[in-house]
C-alpha cells in the first residue's frame, strides 16, 4: 500500500499582486508619483549642458561676421543677464551689511546659472535658497515668503527649466512651489501676519509655464511637419523612380519582344528558303524557334506584372534618334528656341540606346520649357567611337520673375539618371556659369566584333 502525501505550499506575500485589479484613478496616481520620483529625484543630478543656438535662423543669417560668430551663445548670455538682474534685486533687500547682501545676491544668482548645466538641481537650490533669503531679508513685512530677489530668481528658474525639460517636470515644479507657498505660513506663522505673495508667484509662474507649453507644442508640431514633409518627399522621389523604371521595363519589353518575335518567325521560315535542307539544319531551326518562343513567353510572363491593367502597347514604333527633328519641331511650336548640332558619323545604334537618348533629350527640353521659359536651348549629338554623347544646354531666363511654380513632381533628372544607369553610362546635370542649365550624357555602345571572314 502506497501512502501519498500532499504538501500545501503557501505562496509568498505579494505573489498575486500584479493580478489584482486596479482602478484607473489608482493607476493614474501611481504613474504620477513615479513621474515625480523620476523627474525630480532620480534625474536630479543629470548633466544637461545648454547647447549653443543654431545660426541658421531667419535672424542670425542676416547678422554680419563678428556678431554671427557670437550669436550661438545668445541663450547663455540671456540666462546670465537674468541671473545678474535677480542678483541686483536681491542684494538691495538686506540691511545687515555687505556680507548678507552678497549672500543674498549669490543665492539669487547661483540657481539661475545652474540651469545651464543641471536644471533640476537648480530648482531644488532655488527652493532651498528661498527661506534663507527670507531670513536674511530687511524685514518680515511686505513680500513673504518670496522676497523680491527670490521671487525673480525662482520665476526665472521655473521658466528656464520648463524650456529645457518636458512639461511634466515643469508641472511638478509648479506644484511643489504651490505646496511651499501654502505650507510656509504654517511653518512660520509669524510671517503670515504680514500677508503672502504666493498667489502672485503662482499666477505669474502659471502664465510663464503656459507660454512655454505653447512654445513646446508649436516646436513639436513644426518638427512633425518637417519630418512628414521629408518622408513625403522621399516617397515621392521613390514613386517617381519606380514609375520611371516601370516605363523603362515596358519599353524594354516592347523592344525585346519585337526582336524575339522576328527571330522566331525567321527561324520558322528559314528551312523553306533552302532547297532540300538537311535534317540537322531543320532541327536546328526548330530548336531556335522553340527557344525564341519560350524566351518570349517567359519575358511576357515576368515583365507583364509591370503593365497596368489599362495599359495598351503603342501602335507606333518606339522613337529613335531619327525622330529628334520631329521632337524639336514640337517644342519650337511650344515657344522654345532650340537648335541641333550633330557631330561624327551617323550610324544605327541599338534600339535601347536610341530610345533612351530620345527620352533624355525629350525630358531635358521639357525641363527647359517648365523651369526656364523664354530661354534658348541647344541639343548636341555626338557619334564617337565608343558610344553616343548627348549635351542639352539652355541659356539663362530673360525674366526670372515671370517663372511660375511647376506643378510636376520635379524628378525628371531622376528618370534620366535611371536610364543612363541602366545602360552603364555617365551623366552630369548642373547649372552653367551663365545662369542656364546643362545636361551631359555619355551612353557606351560596344563595337561589333568583326568575324574572320569579314577581315
Amino acid at each position: 500500500m502506497t501512502e501519498t502525501t500532499q504538501t500545501q505550499t503557501t505562496p509568498p506575500e505579494g505573489a498575486f499582486e500584479p493580478y489584482k485589479t486596479r482602478s484607473p484613478e489608482f493607476r493614474a496616481a501611481a504613474d504620477a508619483l513615479r513621474g515625480l520620483r523620476h523627474d525630480l529625484f532620480q534625474d536630479a543630478f543629470a548633466y544637461r549642458p545648454l547647447p549653443r543656438m543654431s545660426t541658421d535662423g531667419p535672424l542670425t543669417r542676416r547678422l554680419p561676421g563678428r556678431p554671427r560668430e557670437y550669436a550661438p551663445w545668445a541663450p547663455h548670455a540671456l540666462i546670465t543677464a537674468g541671473g545678474l538682474l535677480a542678483m541686483l534685486i536681491a542684494s538691495k533687500d538686506g540691511f545687515r551689511g555687505a556680507g548678507p547682501n552678497l549672500i543674498l545676491g549669490l543665492l539669487a544668482l547661483a540657481p539661475v546659472l545652474l540651469t545651464m548645466v543641471r536644471p533640476v538641481i537648480a530648482f531644488w537650490l532655488s527652493m532651498a535658497a528661498t527661506p534663507v533669503a527670507t531670513y536674511l531679508g530687511s524685514s518680515w513685512g511686505g513680500e513673504w515668503p518670496w522676497r523680491p530677489g527670490s521671487f525673480a530668481c525662482h520665476l526665472l528658474v521655473l521658466t528656464i527649466v520648463a524650456i529645457r525639460t518636458r512639461l511634466r517636470t515643469a508641472v511638478w515644479m509648479w506644484v511643489l512651489t504651490a505646496a511651499y507657498g501654502i505650507l510656509a505660513p504654517a511653518v512660520f506663522p509669524y510671517g503670515a501676519t504680514f500677508g503672502t505673495d504666493t498667489v502672485e508667484m503662482l499666477f505669474v509662474s502659471a502664465l510663464a509655464l503656459l507660454a512655454v507649453t505653447i512654445w513646446h507644442i508649436r516646436r513639436e508640431a513644426h518638427q512633425e511637419v518637417t519630418a512628414q514633409q521629408t518622408v513625403t518627399a522621399h516617397e515621392r522621389s521613390r514613386r517617381t523612380l519606380l514609375e520611371e523604371r516601370t516605363t523603362i521595363a515596358r519599353e524594354l519589353h516592347d523592344v525585346v519582344a519585337h526582336h524575339m518575335s522576328v527571330v522566331a518567325i525567321q527561324a520558322e521560315a528559314a528551312p523553306y528558303r533552302v532547297e532540300n535542307p538537311p535534317p540537322e539544319l531543320e532541327r536546328a531551326f526548330v530548336t531556335i524557334r522553340e527557344n525564341a518562343v519560350a524566351a518570349l513567353t517567359e519575358l511576357r510572363r515576368v515583365l507583364g506584372v509591370v503593365r497596368a491593367e489599362d495599359y495598351e502597347a503603342p501602335d507606333a514604333p518606339q522613337p529613335t534618334l531619327a525622330d529628334i527633328d520631329a521632337l524639336l519641331a514640337n517644342v519650337r511650336d511650344a515657344g522654345l528656341v532650340v537648335e541641333k548640332a550633330v557631330t561624327g558619323a551617323v550610324r544605327e545604334l541599338p534600339q535601347g540606346v536610341e530610345l533612351s537618348a530620345y527620352r533624355i533629350v525629350q525630358e531635358a527640353l521639357s525641363n527647359t520649357l517648365r523651369h526656364a521659359p523664354g530661354a534658348s536651348a541647344r541639343v548636341e549629338i555626338g557619334y564617337v567611337l565608343g558610344g553616343l554623347g548627348l549635351r542639352v544646354v539652355n541659356g539663362p531666363m530673360p525674366e526670372p520673375s515671370l517663372v511660375k511654380p511647376s506643378p510636376g513632381a520635379g524628378h525628371g533628372i531622376t528618370g534620366m539618371r535611371e536610364r543612363v544607369s541602366m545602360l552603364n553610362g555617365e551623366m552630369t546635370a548642373a547649372s552653367t556659369d551663365e545662369g542656364g542649365y546643362e545636361v551631359t550624357v555619355f551612353l557606351p555602345v560596344p563595337m561589333p566584333v568583326s568575324s574572320e571572314g569579314d577581315a
